[in-house]
């Protein structure tokens, strides 16, 4: 999404323009003012500045905090052109854990767990998060803090507001920034992160930051950029309030039992794991059964790949990120860090992801055909995993409601 272009329409005087001539000054008529001129991109963004301090000002910002934080402020176009890319492909799940649980990272995490063992503990005793969870957050939002961005939080903020996509958004996450300048828990040049606005080790959002960064070394400020007591005590607080369970684990990789329907592999279809037993659902490996309270079972690449039983840690961490690929890997590599085995059943090497013009396409053609997947966008969501099933169903295969350039093939048939 571009710019959006604000004019100024009907606004201008009329200039009087004199003319001089032989016999003396003649006034001529007034020449009217373009109706349609563009103020410059910069002007813009600085009135659109001007305009969110009284916002702040009004919220309760002091103005020591806004000299601070806007006088300076500057538009970063790397910033909107990251946020309005959508790329056209996308990475299988197979591709993004083996990219991401790597033998460095596995073995970077369980060394960084050893180093930070005291810290990893008092955050795991308080809040009932394990320290290989937090080595896995850690380790996949930052590198281990290798990488937490180079960007001003504050102009990154201000100039997705400005660029206007999602500027509500944007607003509420930068007053919520200069909430945490205004507390004195950072200083402004230290307050930096991705583009998109997400800071520190972890990379919480402002508004995240203010609901569950907590100072866990004692020294007046909540530092998720150079304190490591602190960035893990936080990171525990966000899983524990997001309805992370002490005495669960996140889930186990499963073998399911002969004749099983992919259908019911669905969030909405929740139960406890000694039901899932009791239908033939098996441990995969040596691992013991975990006892989950309201747990669902997880096809993340279609009938043909693993399976997966997750319970309430798994979706604590979707609310961290919500992303099945995101959450999945984090709780994939905790398991390697604490030891456990990567993923043994093997994936449909052979499939492929569907490009987001192809999604757009596959949703089209489920529409057209009466299945309704909602208006197409190109994302895989929960109306369009619940067409492709009942389009799935009405051919005879197995309903799983993952897309595939097959399932494609067969709506663009008879077109």
């Amino acid at each position: 999404m571009s710019f959006r272009s604000l004019h100024i329409r009907s606004a201008l005087l009329a200039v009087a323009v004199l003319s001089g001539c032989a016999s003396g000054p003649a006034t001529q008529a007034p020449t009217q003012a373009p109706s349609d001129v563009e103020v410059p991109t910069e002007q813009r963004f600085a009135q659109w500045v001007a305009n969110f301090r009284e916002t702040a000002r009004a919220a309760g910002i002091d103005e020591a905090t806004l000299h601070t934080a806007l006088d300076g402020v500057q538009l970063r176009h790397r910033a909107v052109e990251a946020d309005r890319a959508q790329p056209e492909f996308t990475r299988t799940l197979w591709d993004y854990v083996d990219g991401v649980i790597t033998p460095q990272r596995v073995a970077t995490g369980q060394q960084k767990l050893v180093e930070l063992r005291r810290e990893a503990d008092a955050s795991s005793t308080r809040y009932g998060v394990p320290g290989p969870t937090l080595m896995a957050v850690w380790g996949i939002e930052s590198n281990y803090g290798g990488n937490y961005g180079d960007v001003s939080v504050i102009d990154a903020l201000a100039t997705l507001g400005f660029e206007g996509r999602r500027e509500a958004w944007a607003r509420g996450e930068l007053l919520a920034a200069l909430k945490i300048l205004q507390h004195g828990d950072i200083e402004r040049s230290r307050m930096i992160g991705s583009w998109a606005g997400a800071m520190g080790q972890t990379q919480f959002m402002p508004s995240s930051y203010l609901a569950y960064a907590v100072d866990a070394d004692g020294d007046g400020r909540r530092d998720i950029w150079g304190s490591m007591t602190d960035v893990l005590a936080s990171t525990a607080n966000y899983l524990a309030k997001s309805g992370w369970r002490a005495d669960e684990p996140w889930g186990l990789e499963v073998q399911l039992p002969a004749g099983f329907d992919p259908a019911r592999a669905d969030p909405a279809v929740q139960q406890t794991s000694a039901q899932w037993a009791a239908e033939g659902v098996r441990a995969l490996g040596d691992a013991p059964w975990p006892m989950l309270a309201d747990a669902t079972i997880l096809l993340p690449a279609g009938a043909r790949g693993p399976a997966f039983i997750v319970g309430r840690n798994y979706r604590a961490i979707l609310r961290y990120n919500n992303s099945t690929s995101y959450a999945l890997t984090v709780c994939l590599l905790a398991q390697r860090i604490g030891g456990g085995p990567g993923v043994q059943a093997a994936w449909p090497l052979d499939l492929r992801a569907l490009s987001r013009g192809e999604m757009l396409a596959l949703q089209t053609g489920l529409n057209r055909r009466g299945f309704d997947s909602g208006k197409p966008d190109g994302q895989m969501g929960p109306a369009t995993r619940k067409a492709l099933r009942a389009f799935q169903r009405s051919m005879a295969l197995p309903a799983d409601g993952h897309p595939t350039a097959d399932l494609l093939g067969r709506l663009q048939q008879d077109q």
